[in-house]
């Protein structure tokens, strides 16, 4: 399949999620929670609530807000990864219906803003991510939504992008199983404060 067909399937999902989840009541983008952080003098206070790090230079308050949510939740989401020679396939799903759909928005609009090169510049974003949105044409997405979840496989030619593809699964998995906790682990191993 062309590469444009598979963006094109992409995009009709996540249109459906996002006229799914607005069909059933599903404002929670807005709902899920504030965005500002809390400020006190020069700094700004760590903020588990509002979670500022999730802001973007370049995402949208609907992404922030997804992924607000999906770190609030993170004990509803179950995982599996599986590296592939030439990439991975992840299976992701979630026991809350908001999550889920959070998840499959989530999901598919990172992978369209990588094909476009796209980068939401989130605080906390992981540097494994800097070569997707630099060779975003180098790799090949599929997504669907099956009975055990978000399936995602991604493959590509290039070893780095495999690399790096397998890594960021890795780290993906480890905030589905730790949540915020492990977004500070992966910062402070790196040497970096996430947005104070």
């Amino acid at each position: 399949m062309a590469q444009g067909s598979k963006r094109n399937i992409l995009l009709v999902v996540g249109a459906l999620v996002l006229a799914g989840a607005a069909g059933a009541g599903g404002m929670y983008f807005m709902s899920s929670g504030h965005t500002m952080a809390r400020h006190h003098g020069a700094g700004m206070e760590h903020d588990e609530v509002n979670m500022p790090g999730l802001r973007g230079e370049n995402a949208t308050a609907e992404e922030s807000a997804e992924l607000a949510l999906m770190f609030r939740k993170f004990d509803t989401i179950t995982r599996e990864v599986e590296n592939l020679p030439d990439g991975i396939r992840t299976v992701t799903n979630s026991s809350d219906p908001e999550v889920m759909d959070a998840l499959v928005s989530h999901s598919v609009g990172m992978i369209d803003r990588v094909g476009q090169l796209d980068d939401p510049k989130i605080l906390i974003q992981s540097p494994t991510l800097d070569i997707f949105f630099v060779r975003g044409k180098d790799i090949v997405s599929d997504v669907s939504v099956e009975d055990e979840g978000l399936v995602v496989i991604q493959t590509s030619d290039n070893p780095k992008v495999v690399a790096a593809l397998q890594e960021h699964a890795a780290e993906v998995t480890a905030m589905a199983d730790r949540g915020m906790q492990a977004v500070h682990e992966m910062m402070a191993a790196e040497g970096r404060s996430h947005g104070h």
